[in-house]
């Protein structure tokens, strides 16, 4: 109780505490919360007061060692409560000592161990403590560390001076540091280890163990037996402690809020997680609940009133305990003692059943305790028969429903308290029947089909038609747009369009009103084209032929007939038939030869199946696998030759392409002879994508016949020669020059060139044509080279300077080279024709002529005189113009009426066309006159 003045106060539910005293506040506190309904008690909190007293400032005496000996410093902390953390300070402040292999800090006990001291150890030594909730520190006398002077201490195995208890108990969740460390000569090492051989997990950085073994987030999984090891050259040492998981209780099933009426039984469950296992209480407004009657029982966390009485209402809590904690949850009981009432929950006003069927007709008041039911038909009482029922629930059941029970039918309940009643009419109505009749489908892929749902019911009742397809629910326009309702409201037919295999199945028609529901199942078989085969495999390869082996696929509902085999290479265009043995595969056959393939080519398989439906889809290819390699049987074709440099004989011919080649290896054998000589002489070509041959002998003649042909080989063998056929050798340049050779101007950018041809053709040499060299001063060297093909005379040279002078010469040439250079001869170009385009064009338009006048072009001195005029006209920009030539500076045009026309005038001279004027835009003409114009 809180009194006034007093230190203790009250706040929301709060307590507050001012001044606290260690000797009186500190304990173990519990807030009780009462109202109307009852009290309830919280979890305890335990207080304590943290507090660190100073140390007694008496001198600590000289620790004396020898150089090598280990070394403890003792604390010695003060009187305190609350966590300490504790270093210590080397000689004066702020000079730390530094934990490392040979120094540590014990943060249980506080104290320094030195593994090995040395001669740098010597000095004060301070111990710091710190309390981690008030944050005050303290420090103790200092602890002066001297070496003696007996000698150095000699190695010896380590010594554990800091270890941890053998059994530690460790909370679920929570962070466990075990410390050890050791003292010896050498600094000995220090490592963990899990005596089962578990590993440490993730979560445990295993690198910063050292003297310290960290263990965050700790759970089941992590007990165990853990081994400190520590060890030199001299020995080894360890300590082993178990840790183990403990759990204070956690409530995984509590109690909830109830009401309930006088005579219930009540039977709340609590349950709750810990380890060890915990025990459970009851408490009953914050007191211990005392089964010491019979109808209250308590047991392992269950606790069960029976016959319950307004006395026991109240606020409940149980108190899920072990030796780590405890744990609190509250629910209400209400109970409650009213007499039978309807306003919440009177019979349904209507009741529709069907004629043959079952009905409930159901009576729920609410009342306390429960009490008698009887019902009325009408004003009669309802007796029960065999078909009538009144439940110990207090609803009314009646079997096969006939029009004869329809009526209203009143309910009356009475408990101690009081009798009320609810009444509500029952209508019989007609059953709902399916007429169309269950059957089965069978369809084709493709197809579409209506599955009929006609059904006969009671008119003043709606229908509701739903469809299942495997027994999962059809949503119509989410099925790719197969399924569709064509059904009116008497029916639920639905159409399948384009079926396909997956659709086959068993379809479901169920119709639902408000008094009963009826279905009717249709199986539908879908038959189509088979599924790929499987498992297509290459079981054995020779040069020509591979054996495979395939197992079937789905058949489509129908059985397969025939397979078919394809095949591809690197070199096909896609996948091909092939021919196979025996040539026609049934149904059942499951392996095959493929014959005629080609030696040494890697090669793909794949199997399609056949049913009377078609042809499905293929299976996954084979494995790639190559023929194995023969004597090549394919020689080059169209070899030929002819052509080179002189005294060379050049043989040619098309590549066998790879996949014809048989075999690595590969290559050509070139052989040849002249013309009616017995022996023959051969050359190897290694290049499989070699396609000539040069032979080049000075005794070769020029022009002279050779029989020649070309086989094959690869590392197998020698293959075929090619049919013999008959080439040329080289053949010599031409010897002589082309004779009276010619050149006339034809306009300033033109030059005609004629020639006597000579022979075409002797023993040694062919004439080809011949090559023309205009050069506009007399070096050849750089002149172009206009070419003519066959035996021609003459050759049109374009798009030279006017009024110029170009030298020309001419010479033959065959295949092996050009001939001797003709005489060179020289011709001038026209001038240039008018630079100057017309100008002031003018014209004037009557009915459909059109007059034009323009100014006389004048030539330049460097310019060839005008000789005439050309009018270009056309109806658009685009099309191809009308040509008139005149000779004066005027011209009259006679032109369709209602059109535009586009005109333009340039002159021309004997050196060619001149400058054109630009365009001009003449109007539609339709008839009328229109007044000169001018441009």
């Amino acid at each position: 109780m809180c009194l006034p003045g007093s230190r203790y106060s009250l706040m929301g539910g709060n307590l507050h505490i001012r001044h606290l005293n260690k000797e009186e506040d500190v304990g173990i506190y519990q807030c009780l919360a009462s109202n109307s309904f009852g009290t309830i008690v919280s979890r305890e909190a335990s207080l304590h007061i943290a507090y660190l007293e100073n140390f007694k400032t008496q001198r600590r005496s000289p620790v004396r060692v020898r150089e090598g000996q280990g070394v403890v410093l003792l604390c010695g902390p003060p009187p305190h409560t609350g966590e300490l953390t504790f270093t210590w300070i080397f000689n004066e402040y702020p000079s730390f000592v530094v934990q490392d292999s040979r120094r540590f800090v014990s943060q249980k006990t506080g104290n320094l161990y030195i593994a090995k001291v040395e001669p740098s150890d010597v000095g004060n030594y301070t111990c710091v403590v710190t309390n981690t909730v008030t944050k005050s520190s303290v420090q103790g006398p200092p602890t002066p560390l001297v070496l003696r002077v007996d000698g150095v201490m000699g190695e010896y195995e380590p010594k554990i001076e800091v270890q941890f208890p053998e059994v530690v108990p460790v909370a679920k969740s929570s962070t466990i540091k075990l410390e050890c460390f050791a003292l010896g000569n050498p600094v000995p090492t220090i490592s963990w280890r899990r005596v089962d051989g578990a590993s440490f997990g993730r979560k445990v950085d295993i690198n910063k163990a050292s003297g310290v073994l960290e263990i965050p987030y700790f759970q089941q999984e992590d007990a165990g037996i853990y081994e400190c090891v520590a060890e030199n050259s001299r020995g080894r040492n360890s300590v082993k402690g178990k840790l183990s998981f403990y759990a204070a209780p956690h409530l995984t099933e509590k109690p909830q809020d109830i009401q309930m009426t006088i005579d219930d039984t009540l039977v709340w469950e609590c349950k709750a997680s810990a380890k060890p296992k915990p025990s459970y209480r009851w408490l009953k407004n914050g007191e211990p609940l005392d089964p010491m009657e019979d109808r209250v029982q308590a047991n392992n966390g269950v606790l069960t009133i029976s016959s319950l009485s307004l006395a026991d209402i109240g606020m409940y809590q149980c108190v899920a305990e072990n030796k780590h904690g405890r744990i609190y949850t509250n629910a209400e009981l209400r109970v409650i003692a009213i007499a039978p009432d309807f306003s919440q929950n009177s019979l349904k006003s209507q009741t529709l059943a069907r004629q043959g069927g079952d009905i409930l007709i159901e009576c729920k008041p609410r009342m306390s305790p429960r009490g008698v039911f009887s019902w009325r038909k009408g004003k009669e009482a309802l007796r029960e028969s065999h078909r009538v029922t009144v439940l110990d629930s207090g609803s009314l059941r009646i079997s096969n429903v006939t029009k004869m029970d329809a009526g209203v039918y009143t309910c009356v309940a009475r408990n101690q308290f009081g009798v009320a009643s609810s009444a509500g009419s029952l209508l019989v109505k007609e059953p709902t029947v399916i007429t169309s009749p269950a059957g089965h489908l069978d369809v084709t892929v493709g197809e579409s089909i209506v599955l009929p749902c006609q059904v006969s019911h009671d008119p003043t009742l709606d229908l509701k038609f739903t469809w299942f397809f495997n027994e999962q629910l059809i949503h119509f326009g989410s099925h790719g747009a197969y399924f569709e309702k064509v059904g009116g409201r008497s029916d639920g037919d639905i159409m399948i369009r384009n079926i396909q295999l997956r659709h086959a199945g068993k379809y479901t028609c169920a119709v639902q009103t408000k008094v009963d529901s009826v279905s009717i199942a249709t199986d539908v078989e879908v038959r189509g084209p088979p599924g790929p085969p499987v498992d297509c495999q290459v079981t054995e390869m020779t040069e020509t032929t591979a054996s495979l082996s395939w197992g079937p696929g789905m058949d489509g509902h129908s059985p397969i007939l025939s397979y078919t085999i394809q095949a591809r290479t690197p070199f096909s265009l896609g996948w091909q038939a092939v021919t196979t043995a025996p040539e026609q595969l049934r149904g059942k056959q499951l392996s095959a030869t493929v014959a005629d393939l080609s030696p040494w080519v890697e090669y793909e398989f794949r199997v399609l199946a056949t049913n009377s439906i078609g042809t499905g889809e293929p299976s996954k290819p084979s494995k790639k696998a190559r023929t194995k390699e023969m004597l090549p049987r394919v020689t080059p074709a169209r070899v030929n030759g002819g052509g080179g440099g002189r005294s060379e004989l050049v043989i040619t011919w098309e590549p066998v392409p790879e996949e014809l080649q048989s075999g690595p290896g590969f290559g050509y054998v070139v052989a040849f002879r002249p013309l009616g000589a017995q022996g023959w002489m051969q050359a190897a070509v290694t290049s499989p994508d070699a396609s000539r041959y040069v032979f080049k002998n000075e005794s070769i003649p020029p022009f002279s016949p050779y029989q020649v042909k070309v086989g094959v080989y690869n590392n197998r063998g020698e293959g075929p020669f090619s049919p013999v056929t008959t080439i040329y050798s080289a053949e010599e340049e031409p010897s002589r020059a082309p004779g009276r050779l010619r050149a006339r101007s034809v306009s300033a950018s033109e030059v005609e060139v004629t020639w006597k041809p000579l022979v075409w053709s002797n023993n040694h040499r062919r004439i080809l044509g011949y090559e023309v060299k205009p050069a506009h001063r007399k070096k050849q060297d750089t002149a172009s080279v206009i070419r003519t093909v066959g035996n021609k005379t003459s050759v049109l040279i374009r798009d030279l300077e006017g009024s110029s002078t170009y030298y020309i010469s001419l010479q033959a040439y065959n295949s092996a080279g050009v001939g001797p250079q003709s005489n060179i001869v020289n011709v001038t170009t026209k001038k240039p024709p008018p630079s100057q385009a017309p100008v002031k064009i003018m014209w004037n338009t009557s009915n459909s002529k059109v007059i034009l006048r323009w100014d006389q072009v004048h030539a330049l001195e460097n310019e060839s005189e005008v000789t005439g005029y050309k009018v270009m006209y056309s109806q658009d920009k685009h099309s191809r113009p009308s040509v008139v030539e005149t000779n004066t500076t005027s011209l009259e045009l006679s032109l369709p009426v209602n059109q535009d026309y586009v005109i333009q005038i340039k002159p021309f001279s004997e050196g060619g066309e001149g400058s054109s004027s630009r365009q001009i835009t003449i109007p539609k003409i339709a008839g009328r006159t229109v007044l000169t114009r001018a441009t």
